[in-house]
């Protein structure tokens, strides 16, 4: 006698043996300043995350023991946890103001970097 199980896909858990993958939205302000954010899990509780100031998108977080129990064991699996950092679409003409400033104050200068390497590569 042969038994074959399926498992069904999941709305927001993508499954890899026995850890759990999920792709959590943040927002702008969350990933610059640090927060801690609920995260839904398999059982259905919620286990907090703390995300620690200037996380970028695709930061992958690990939530140990929070996946799925291994077939024959007693082996637990671990629930992954991806940072989508969300720009925002729209702004206000307060936050537009406030990020305009933010820009003045930061001094980002990596793209010139970035481009003079270039410059200097193919201009020889």
């Amino acid at each position: 006698m042969y038994v074959v199980v399926l498992v069904k896909p999941h709305k927001i858990f993508k499954r890899g043996a026995s850890d759990l993958f999920l792709e959590m939205p943040i927002s702008f302000t969350e990933a610059a300043l640090g927060s801690e954010l609920e995260v839904p899990t398999i059982s259905g509780k919620k286990a907090m995350l703390k995300v620690p100031a200037g996380t970028q998108t695709d930061t992958i977080f690990k939530l140990k023991g929070l996946g799925v129990k291994e077939i024959n064991s007693s082996r637990i699996g671990d629930l992954y946890v991806k940072a989508i950092v969300k720009t925002p679409a729209s702004l206000s003409k307060k936050q537009k103001e406030l990020f305009e400033e933010l820009s003045r104050l930061d001094g980002f200068k990596e793209r010139e970097g970035f481009f003079s390497g270039f410059k200097r590569k193919f201009s020889k």
